[in-house]
């Protein structure tokens, strides 16, 4: 527990008591470095990584198991089998230890440049979700034009390919990629903390969310009770899985989240097209 000479220091410079959550933090990360702090990003990606594509697994087993296809499913033709499954989720683990646990040491300098805090007070609930929402709009539109850049000759071929052998995407690929592209566009996804900086919470709870969209994006299933669906331009599993599904020609919706800048840059001709003149999907299983 806290000493109370502790807690009443902080409440004089606060001005006020201490309140649950902020003893609990203090608590928490009193004893704690701030490079130690900063790697739960890495803790928190495994965890959840691990764990929010498990309901879209399972819908992809009992479609493979029943044989019959399912109307949310966008290429309800097209599964995976658990093992395929599996094999996808252990290199992608695998990717994060060798490419986002260094990332973590050698960006470190950075947050403490940019004073990514970890100090009492703690963010307001409306300030997290201010920050949040700037994030994503500077992820999005730096993410848009990195990913154009993937798309060009040499690029895809060297790098971008990979996240591609995934025509009909599935939560579990939403991270499988070329250990380059996860560098290259990781830094869209850092920018928005960089550019507004935040508190440590904050920082874990946007890696989350974000990779949380990530997961339902590749899923394969468009779900008509997905909250998302409330969100302004949000582009949304449909809308990314005709990018995967076009493939290495693909020169249409390359935004990560909305779909303002695929609109203003004309890069969604092909979808709109497609989406008005629908055909009918590819048969496949994959083992």
């Amino acid at each position: 527990m806290l000493a109370f000479e502790c807690v009443e220091e902080i409440e004089v410079s606060l001005g006020r008591k201490v309140t649950s959550a902020e003893a609990f933090w203090l608590n928490y990360s009193a004893n704690k470095s701030d490079y130690f702090l900063y790697c739960h990003n890495l803790i928190f990606l495994i965890i959840f990584y691990s764990l929010l594509p498990l309901p879209y697994v399972i819908l992809q087993l009992i479609i493979r198991s029943s044989k019959n296809t399912h109307k949310f499913k966008i290429q309800p033709n097209i599964t995976y089998s658990f093992t395929h499954m599996f094999d996808c989720y252990t290199k992608v683990v695998k990717l994060f230890l060798l490419t986002v646990g260094p990332l973590q040491l050698i960006s470190f300098p950075i947050i403490q440049f940019v004073e990514i805090r970890t100090s009492l007070p703690l963010p307001s609930k409306r300030e997290m979700f201010l920050q949040i929402v700037v994030y994503f709009i500077v992820e999005d539109y730096a993410n848009y034009w990195l990913h154009r850049l993937l798309h060009t000759t040499w690029a895809y071929e060297k790098i971008h390919r990979v996240h591609h052998e995934y025509s009909a995407p599935m939560s579990f690929a939403a991270s499988y990629a070329h250990w380059a592209e996860v560098i290259i566009l990781g830094f869209a996804s850092f920018l928005g903390p960089l550019l507004v900086p935040c508190h440590m919470i904050t920082m874990w709870l946007w890696m989350i969310v974000r990779h949380a969209e990530a997961i339902e994006t590749h899923s394969g299933y468009d779900l008509p009770w997905s909250p998302t669906r409330l969100i302004p331009f949000y582009g949304g599993a449909e809308y990314h899985d005709y990018h995967h599904y076009v493939g290495e020609k693909a020169q249409s919706n390359f935004a990560s989240v909305f779909t303002y800048c695929d609109y203003i840059y004309g890069t969604d001709k092909g979808y709109r097209y497609a989406k008005k003149h629908r055909k009918g999907v590819r048969t496949k299983t994959v083992e």
